[in-house]
C-alpha cells in the first residue's frame, strides 16, 4: 500500500511532519494505541507441558487407543503378545519429541529475529534529532538512516543517497538492494521489488537515507514472519501428517463404497 502513494499522501494519512517530525506527545499517543515497537511471544512453556501438549491430536489419540486394546486383547487371550502396543507407543513418544525438537527450532528462529532488532534509532520530534530506544519509534516518526546500522521498523523512503539494503533476511537474496525513493510502484509488486521502502531488522551496507515509519512491531514484515513461528498451532510431524493422509484416503474410500452400496440398493 504504501509503496504506491505519493510521498504527500504517505505524509498526510501519517499526520506527521518532514520538517519536524512528530511532536514527543503526538508519538506518545501513537504509541498507547500501536504499542511498542518490538516482537513479542507467547508464554514460554517447559519441556514437560510441551511434551504433554504433543498428544492433543485426534489421530495420536487413535493411535494410543489401538495401543491399549491391543494390550487389552492379548491380555485376554492371554498370549502376552504385546509387541504391537510397545511399538505403537514407542512411535507416538518419538512422535512427540520431534515435536517438541521443532517447537524448539521455531523459538530459536523467533530469538534470532529478536536479534536483529535496532537497539536504538534517530528520529526527528520537536525539530530536533533525537538518538531513542527503538522500541519507541512509532508509525509516522521521521527518521535517520546510517550506514551500517539496523533499520528499525518498515518506512517509506523520503530522502535517500546510494542507499543500499541487505534483506535477505526477508527475501533470501544476499545481493543488497539499491533503494529509490522517486519510485511509485504497482499493488502486485514483491517484497525484493519496493525499492522505496525499507524494512525493520534489514541493515544499510551503503549510504543513508531519511525516512517515514509507516508500521511498527507485529505489524512489520518481520513481525509477520515472527506471528507464523509464535502461532498456536506447532507445525506438524511427518508421522501426523502422514496419518492424516491416510485418514483422508480411508474416508474418502468408505465414503465412495457407501454411496455406491446406497445407489445399487436404489437401483
Amino acid at each position: 500500500m504504501w509503496y504506491e502513494l505519493q510521498l504527500g499522501e504517505v505524509v498526510r494519512k501519517l499526520n506527521t511532519d518532514l520538517n519536524t517530525g512528530l511532536r514527543d506527545e503526538q508519538a506518545k499517543l501513537i504509541r498507547e494505541k500501536a504499542g511498542e515497537n518490538k516482537l513479542t511471544e507467547n508464554k514460554k512453556e517447559s519441556i514437560f507441558i510441551k511434551f504433554l501438549k504433543q498428544f492433543n491430536d485426534f489421530m495420536i489419540l487413535i493411535l494410543i487407543s489401538a495401543a491399549i486394546v491391543s494390550a487389552i486383547m492379548a491380555f485376554i487371550d492371554g498370549t502376552s503378545d504385546y509387541l504391537d502396543s510397545i511399538i505403537i507407543l514407542v512411535i507416538v513418544v518419538l512422535n512427540a519429541i520431534m515435536g517438541v525438537a521443532q517447537e524448539a527450532k521455531a523459538e530459536k528462529s523467533l530469538e534470532a529475529l529478536k536479534k536483529m532488532a535496532a537497539p536504538t534509532a534517530k528520529v526527528k520530534r520537536d525539530g530536533e534529532i533525537k538518538t531513542i530506544p527503538s522500541t519507541d519509534v512509532v508509525p509516522g516518526d521521521y527518521i535517520i538512516i546510517e550506514n551500517g546500522s539496523y533499520i528499525p521498523a518498515d518506512s517509506r523512503l523520503v530522502k535517500s543517497y546510494n542507499l543500499k539494503v541487505e534483506e535477505s533476511a526477508l527475501t533470501g537474496e544476499a545481493v543488497p538492494v539499491l533503494k529509490d525513493e522517486k519510485a511509485i510502484l504497482k499493488g502486485d509488486t514483491s517484497v525484493g521489488d519496493m525499492i522505496n521502502m525499507v524494512w525493520g531488522s534489514t541493515i544499510v551496507v551503503s549510504g543513508h537515507a531519511e525516512a517515514i515509519v509507516v508500521d511498527t512491531g507485529m505489524n512489520t514484515k518481520v513481525g509477520k514472519i515472527a506471528s507464523l513461528i509464535i502461532s498456536d498451532e506447532a507445525p506438524e510431524t511427518p508421522l501426523q501428517k502422514k496419518l492424516r493422509r491416510s485418514w483422508k484416503k480411508a474416508w474418502t474410500s468408505s465414503s465412495f463404497y457407501l454411496l455406491l452400496n446406497i445407489c445399487n440398493r436404489d437401483f
